[in-house]
């Protein structure tokens, strides 16, 4: 795992071959963060990892500044591995939750400036996700959430939807709530 830019830039972590993620891959992470990075500076900001995985799209939140970052994830070999990149990192600002990101999301009343979701492409009720999010307590005015998806799902219908970007195979369905003192332009 690389991280890009940012304070932790460059820096490099061997996962665990017994890892069970899909991460994301570094062009696709690259390049929606260089997307986000035209519209909000991170400095100071509170970001949301559901299915962290390997921690890659967490730590990058905190390399570009991100006051706090809450990573969510089930499975122990990613949690522990996110664990040692955090203690290796001596970073205080990763809050970790070892559970279920949908559960989360039911009970979580905590609000968020920035909230990534990257659930596995096979999950059974994918197509729920963005919904629940979107209709959940931690939402504010002009919260962007970001949820990774393959091209087989298409949620330009819901609400907040703003736009999808697509980098290879990994797609990225983007909802803002409104804000009228935050534009977002291309």
């Amino acid at each position: 795992m690389r991280i890009i830019t940012g304070k932790y830039g460059r820096r490099r972590f061997q996962v665990p071959t017994n890892i069970s993620a899909r991460p994301t891959t570094d062009m696709a992470r690259e390049n929606i963060f260089n997307v986000l990075e035209n519209w909000v500076d991170f400095e100071g900001l509170t970001a949301l990892d559901l299915f962290s995985g390997t921690g890659a799209i967490s730590f990058e939140f905190l390399s570009r500044g991100c006051a706090k970052v809450t990573s969510v994830e089930k499975a122990s070999t990613q949690y522990n591995f996110i664990r040692k990149v955090k203690q290796m990192l001596n970073e205080k600002n990763l809050i970790q939750v070892k559970g279920d990101a949908f559960k989360f999301i039911e009970t979580c009343a905590e609000q968020f400036d920035i909230i990534f979701a990257d659930p596995p492409y096979d999950l059974p009720n994918l197509a729920d996700l963005p919904g629940l999010i979107l209709n959940s307590k931690m939402l504010k005015p002009g919260t962007i959430v970001i949820v990774e998806h393959s091209k087989a799902n298409d949620f330009s219908e819901l609400p907040h939807f703003y736009q999808k970007r697509v980098y290879g195979k990994v797609n990225f369905s983007i909802f803002r709530m409104s804000d009228e003192e935050a534009e977002i332009s291309d």
